[in-house]
């Protein structure tokens, strides 16, 4: 049997993988959910002005020196970034990276680059439509209006109403930094991309440019949005076996 690992993405927390957990452990698997550091809802009390992408690597790194053996990290969205950088740290420790409609960077990329790391740079860097910025650029919010089309498009109203209370602002620093990664490590690990057809967050149009970072060993396709940890846990199950 096999121990996964799974990360979740932007303001959520390890309650986003509650119905993949028992799906998984119910066929023989142990199971990690973790909750990365910045997270209200996780075990962490760090501010999120210092919270950084190497904060969330190390988290994860922590959790792989604990196991005996080489496991499936998977990561959801922003998540990618996280197992990523794990790898790049940790490679003997991995099994098979999964990227769950999930970011792919080659070295030296970051989700959203700023010219510089001043205030002005950096508020620069982080205006979009679908969120607000704090005024210390700590933290940055999702406006509720853009949830269910980014996030839950597919989902019931039952799972949206579920998780949108437990939803937390996200730190910016893993938005900006950039990923650090060799061919000596993070490239010799096992990378497999599920790819999600109507997610409304990474259209698949761009979720097929980053599988060429990888490059990927394999390409799996759900017909889902952004989350089939709450749309269709049962068919992710069945891929995350698969791998």
């Amino acid at each position: 049997m096999i121990t996964f690992v799974l990360v979740h993405g932007a303001s959520h927390g390890s309650w986003c993988w509650d119905k993949v957990v028992p799906l998984l452990e119910s066929q023989g698997h142990d199971v990690i959910a973790v909750d990365l550091p910045g997270n209200t809802y996780g075990e962490f009390d760090v501010p999120p002005s210092q919270v950084t992408l190497s904060s969330y690597a190390d988290h994860v790194c922590k959790v792989l020196d604990q196991l005996d053996e080489p496991v499936v990290l998977v990561g959801h969205s922003l998540g990618g970034l996280t197992i990523t950088q794990a790898a790049e740290l940790r490679p003997d420790k991995i099994r098979s990276l999964v990227y769950l409609t999930a970011l792919l960077f080659r070295d030296g990329t970051a989700m959203m680059p700023v010219a510089a790391r001043d205030s002005e740079s950096i508020r620069a860097g982080l205006q979009r439509d679908s969120w607000t910025v704090s005024e210390d650029l700590a933290t940055v919010v999702f406006h509720e209006e853009s949830l269910k089309r980014r996030f839950y498009n597919d989902c019931s109203d039952g799972d949206i109403e579920w998780a949108k209370p437990m939803l937390v602002p996200q730190p910016t620093g893993p938005l900006i930094d950039q990923v650090q990664t060799t061919a000596q490590n993070f490239g010799r690990v096992s990378k497999v991309y599920i790819e999600c057809e109507i997610d409304g967050a990474l259209p698949l149009d761009y979720q097929r440019e980053l599988q060429a970072n990888g490059p990927c060993d394999r390409i799996i396709t759900m017909g889902t949005g952004h989350s089939p940890f709450l749309s269709a846990p049962v068919e992710l199950v069945a891929h995350l076996v698969s791998i």
